[in-house]
């Protein structure tokens, strides 16, 4: 079992950054694709950033392209997302999420365990 805490989020202004974190549980970390998902208000959940369990083979989607980067530190057993010129339509509750197997996906339903969420809201 793998359990997952994001944190980082918060208030800011149009054009800020933050950088979400999500800790993970469990010795299978390095193994695991990872991936960011995100939630707005009376929306589905949509995919964010993805990666491989050895870091590399980064996907995002394309309204976060050029401004989030997904990264992780498997020594630290937690993958970040670092988002810069946020935009008032980033507001949402932010996921992580892990699947046992290497690679990323865009699709939710193929991730093992989530976590929380965080909330991020960005005010213009």
């Amino acid at each position: 079992q793998v359990q997952l805490v994001e944190s980082g989020g918060g208030l800011v202004q149009a054009g800020g950054s933050l950088r979400l974190s999500c800790a993970a549980s469990g010795r299978s970390f390095a193994n695991y694709g990872m991936g960011w998902f995100r939630q707005a208000p009376g929306k589905e959940r949509e995919f964010v950033a993805h990666i491989r369990s050895s870091g590399g083979d980064r996907k995002y989607a394309e309204s976060v392209e050029g401004r989030f980067t997904i990264s992780r530190d498997n020594t630290k057993n937690t993958v970040y997302l670092q988002m810069i010129m946020l935009k008032p339509e980033d507001t949402a509750v932010y996921y992580c999420a892990a699947r046992r197997w290497p690679a990323g996906t865009f699709q939710s339903h193929s991730y093992d365990y989530w976590g929380q969420g965080t909330q991020v809201t960005v005010s213009s």
